[in-house]
C-alpha cells in the first residue's frame, strides 16, 4: 500500500495541469507530442438504459423512466476501418478535460481511429462549439462526439448533423436532445448527492447537529451544475441533521472567475459556513481564499468531481472528499461506443450509458483506481490522432 501511495504521489506531482496555463496551451500542441503508449482498461461498471423512456429528458431522466440493465463496459475490438471521429469539448481550461483528452487519443490509438479533439474556449463559447459542430459536419466526419455546452443549446446542431447523417454521441456533459445516437455520462444529480451525503456523514462525526453550506457549481445552465445543485438540495432535505444552503453563486470554471466569487461568498457568509462545495474548478479556485480568511481549520471544502489537482489536495487536507465521475473512462467508453455503431457491431443500442460514480476521501486515498479518473503522470494534452501517420 506505501508503494502505491508513493507511486501516486509521483504522478500527482508530475502531471500537466492544464488549469493554470489556458489557452497558451494552443501553440504548444501544434506539432502535438507522441500519444500515450496503448493500454488496457479493465471492464466499466456502468449503468445501460434502453427505450421507452422519457422525450427530451437528461440522463436522470432516462435513469428514471427507462429500462436499466446493470452491468459493466467491455473494451471493443480494433476497428476495421480508419473512422475518423470529432470531438467537441467546452474547453481544456482544467485538468478534467485533460484527463478526458487522454481517455479519447489512447484509445483511439488502440483501436486504429482518427479522432480529432475541437475544444471550444469555456461555457461562455456557446458559439465557437457551434462553430465547431458545423465545421465538423463540413469535414464528414464518420461521427462526432460532444460535450454540450448547454442542456437545450446545442439541440438544433446536433439535429443537423444526424439530418446529414453523423451519428452524434454525448460525453460527460448532458443534454436534452433526442437526436443523439448514445449518451454517455453519469448522473449528474448523484455528483450532488454523493458530495453532500458525505459531506452529512462527517458533520455527524463531527456532532453536529445542524450545518450551513454554500456551493460553487459552476456555470449556470450546463446540464451537470443542475444535477450538481439539484443532488445537493435532494441530500440535504434527506439528511437526518439540518443542511442550510445559504449561498449558492454561478460562474465559468475559470480559476480567476471562481476564486472571485468564493472570496465574496466568504466575505459575506464565512463566518456562518461548515462546508463548501465545488466543481473542479470551482473547489481548487476556493482553498486559498478560505486560508486567506482564516477558516480553513472550520470550513471544509468538499468537490463534486475528481482532478489530478482535488487529488493532490485530499492527500494534503485542503479539500476532504470528492465524487468522481470517471472522465477518463467515460471517454473511453465513448470513443468505444462509437466504433461499436460504425462497424455495425451490436443489435439493441441503449439510449444512455452511464458510468457509475466513485468518491475518494482520505480514509481510500492510498487504495483508490485514479486511473479510471486521472491521465497517467506526465501526460500532455494531445488534440489528435490518425493512425495513417502513426
Amino acid at each position: 500500500m506505501e508503494e502505491n501511495h508513493c507511486m501516486l504521489t509521483r504522478r500527482l506531482r508530475n502531471f500537466t495541469c492544464i488549469g493554470a496555463l489556458g489557452l497558451s496551451i494552443w501553440p504548444a500542441l501544434a506539432t502535438p507530442p507522441a500519444p500515450a503508449p496503448t493500454v488496457k482498461f479493465a471492464p466499466v461498471p456502468v449503468d445501460s438504459i434502453f427505450r421507452p423512456l422519457q422525450a427530451k429528458g437528461s440522463a436522470d431522466d432516462a435513469l428514471a423512466s427507462g429500462r436499466v440493465v446493470p452491468g459493466t463496459y467491455a473494451m471493443a475490438a480494433k476497428a476495421g476501418k480508419h473512422w475518423r471521429i470529432a470531438f467537441l469539448f467546452p474547453h481544456l481550461k482544467d485538468p478534467y478535460w485533460a484527463g478526458c483528452s487522454y481517455g479519447v487519443i489512447s484509445e483511439a490509438r488502440r483501436l486504429g481511429v482518427a479522432a480529432d479533439i475541437l475544444p471550444a474556449t469555456g461555457y461562455d463559447d456557446l458559439k465557437g462549439q457551434l462553430r465547431q459542430m458545423d465545421a465538423a459536419i463540413a469535414a464528414k466526419y464518420d461521427a462526432i462526439v460532444i460535450s454540450p455546452i448547454g442542456m437545450t443549446a446545442n439541440n438544433a446542431s446536433i439535429a443537423k448533423a444526424r439530418a446529414a447523417g453523423i451519428p452524434v454521441f454525448e460525453l460527460a456533459n448532458d443534454s436534452r436532445s433526442d437526436d443523439l445516437a448514445i449518451k454517455v455520462t453519469t448522473s449528474l444529480r448523484s455528483m450532488g448527492t454523493e458530495a453532500t451525503r458525505w459531506v452529512v456523514r462527517d458533520a455527524q462525526q463531527r456532532g453536529l447537529k445542524s450545518i450551513n453550506i454554500a456551493l460553487l457549481p459552476g456555470p449556470m445552465g450546463a446540464g451537470w451544475v443542475k444535477g450538481e445543485v439539484d443532488g445537493t438540495r435532494i441530500a440535504a432535505q434527506e439528511a437526518q441533521i439540518a443542511v442550510n444552503i445559504i449561498d449558492i453563486r454561478y460562474g465559468d470554471s475559470d480559476r480567476k472567475v471562481q476564486t472571485q466569487l468564493a472570496t465574496q461568498m466568504l466575505a459575506k457568509h464565512g463566518a456562518k459556513l461548515d462546508y463548501l462545495i465545488g466543481c473542479t474548478g470551482c473547489a481548487p479556485a476556493a482553498v486559498q481564499p478560505v486560508k486567506d480568511a482564516g477558516l480553513n481549520r472550520k470550513l471544509r471544502v468538499v468537490a463534486y468531481d475528481l482532478t489530478d489537482e482535488i487529488a493532490r489536495m485530499i492527500r494534503s487536507g485542503d479539500i476532504y472528499a470528492a465524487a468522481d465521475t470517471k472522465g477518463v473512462s467515460q471517454a473511453r467508453v465513448a470513443i468505444n461506443a462509437a466504433v461499436n455503431l460504425l462497424e455495425g457491431r451490436g443489435k439493441e443500442l441503449p439510449h444512455t450509458i452511464l458510468i457509475k460514480l466513485g468518491l475518494v476521501d482520505q480514509q481510500n486515498f492510498a487504495t483508490y483506481p485514479f486511473d479510471t479518473s486521472i491521465a497517467p503522470e506526465g501526460y500532455k494534452v494531445v488534440l489528435s490522432y490518425d493512425p495513417a501517420k502513426n
